[in-house]
């Protein structure tokens, strides 16, 4: 997310692509997981096919793609991000790319005056900053951009000539929130951002993408432009409104959560926030999930998970991840869409070696992880990786509408349908039958915590499917020696995305 908050942690690059057809009016992105240090490879054009794979790094941040940009074309890996709407670059001579190591721009930088076809349109216009302050400043330009074989001919990004970030983006959000609207406080200051021109250009019939990022530990996924796949959710599609910033103008992907749900084989808990209905933003650019401070304390306490005043995280045994309880998310009112995400998504590695211990309390010898769903205490609050990969997402930009169903994991099929023409609805959804009860404000209750014991009993069954319908005080203490290993690698995270994360 620019400006109003930025968050990154986990990653995903783009690699060799695999043989698969999409239709003409989309744009397909395939995902699979590989080691950080494996070489990053392109394909080109397939007839009526524009296709790549996305690799997963997970120590970088956010989702990232291999780019051609300017004639002939530059390489350059940059973050997509469904939080922003820019696509901006470093350049060549930002003081960013001559460090050293991990916060250089290994994933590439921009070269002017080696492409023919590069031209300024806005001279100091470009100027993004985020919530840690990294920024990115310089002029806006327009030059040929190619992303999975699909070429655009005329693009508008923005060069970083004067950043503190290493790597560049791919915004896929609404124009309304680029840079140059929120330094003019003009919408007239709008130009077409990557979905709108893919749709300018005819290589997509609407401004509309699906993001299947698969479970954690998948090998494939993808990420389509213009279409969706329905051989990669199970249920109904359902489509849910996307709520406005202010008046009828939208600026995020941001919706209402109007329930969440612990369940276990032990009992079942409705969690309670003085917050709901709750506007999250489904932000691929996230890794975590963040929530209002009063219903993530409750998860907390549910799972076992204990706050670390070192690392100003929630955090939990590592061993945890087995645990066969699972958190069921409700939107848009009581009959809406219910999206279940396990344990096995919720507890992700601190560093990118060996996990730290617990050196005291009840947990000590064992090996710590951070919790996927932590705290703001004001909005905006977020949905990021670790609740997208249980869900399906659909993004509408036209309709203002959300697709959202369950994942189909590890899906090996396919059923790619584009989006018939710039007004159509989402293919194969409906709409959720009760959104104006979404609004309702549930009365506040405690938890019985039914539930806790089926999270932290490892050898308990899972719950069965039907069941669906704070652990504050002192934190764990690490040793120093596990400190700054732990600190060294949460920076080359947030180093290395260019966006830091809230922690």
């Amino acid at each position: 997310m620019r400006t109003q908050g930025a968050l990154a942690a986990g990653a995903l690059l783009v690699g060799a692509a695999c043989a698969a057809s999409t239709p003409p009016g989309v744009v397909r992105w395939d995902i699979s997981r590989r080691d950080r240090r494996q070489e990053l490879a392109r394909l080109g054009k397939r007839a009526d096919t524009y296709e790549e794979v996305i690799t997963n790094e997970e120590m970088r941040g956010g989702y990232f793609a291999t780019c051609q940009i300017g004639t002939p074309g530059q390489d350059l890996t940059l973050q997509l991000d469904t939080g922003s709407s820019d696509i901006w670059v470093p350049a060549s001579t930002a003081q960013v790319c001559s460090r050293r190591g991990d916060r250089g721009c290994s994933f590439g930088s921009f070269n002017p005056d080696e492409s023919e076809t590069f031209e300024v349109v806005g001279e100091g216009n470009f100027d993004i900053s985020y919530v840690d302050t990294s920024y990115a400043k310089g002029d806006y330009f327009t030059d040929v951009f190619e992303i999975g074989g699909a070429v655009i001919q005329n693009m508008t990004m923005g060069l970083g000539s004067d950043t503190d970030i290493n790597h560049g983006l791919v915004g896929v959000g609404y124009p309304q929130n680029e840079a140059i609207v929120g330094t003019t406080q003009s919408l007239r200051s709008m130009y077409p951002n990557l979905p709108i021109q893919m749709v300018n250009e005819g290589l997509i019939n609407t401004a509309a993408y699906s993001l299947w990022l698969n479970d954690l530990d998948a090998s494939s996924g993808n990420i389509l432009f213009g279409g969706i796949d329905t051989k990669k959710y199970v249920g109904e599609l359902t489509r849910i409104d996307i709520l406005p910033t202010i008046e009828d103008i939208r600026t995020s992907f941001k919706v209402y959560l109007t329930s969440l749900q612990a369940v276990s084989a032990s009992g079942k808990d409705t969690l309670t926030s003085r917050k709901f209905p709750i506007p999250v933003v489904l932000d691929s650019g996230t890794t975590l999930s963040y929530l209002p401070t009063d219903i993530a304390q409750q998860t907390w306490r549910e799972v076992g998970a204990i706050w670390s005043d070192q690392l100003g995280n929630a955090v939990i045994p590592c061993k945890m991840r087995t645990s066969k309880g699972y958190f069921s998310f409700g939107f848009a009112g009581p009959s809406g869409p219910r999206i279940k995400v396990g344990m096995d998504e919720l507890v992700l590695d601190l560093t990118s070696g060996p996990a730290p211990l617990f050196t005291s309390g009840k947990y000590s010898g064992e090996e710590a992880c951070r919790f996927g769903i932590q705290n703001f205490t004001s909005a905006p609050y977020l949905l990021g990786d670790t609740f997208l990969r249980s869900a399906y997402v659909v993004y509408d930009l036209v309709n203002n509408q959300i697709g959202i169903a369950a994942t189909d994991f590890n899906s090996t099929e396919s059923n790619i349908v584009p989006f018939p023409s710039l007004s159509a609805h989402i293919p194969s959804a409906t709409p959720a039958p009760d959104q104006a009860q979404a609004t309702e404000k549930p009365s506040f209750t405690t938890p019985a915590y039914a539930a806790k014991s089926g999270f932290l009993d490892l050898n308990a069954p899972a719950p069965e499917s039907g069941d669906e319908s704070a652990a504050s005080g002192l934190g764990p203490v690490f040793g120093a020696g596990q400190m700054a290993v732990v600190g060294l690698t949460m920076v080359l995270t947030m180093l290395g995305s260019g966006l830091f994360v809230l922690l």
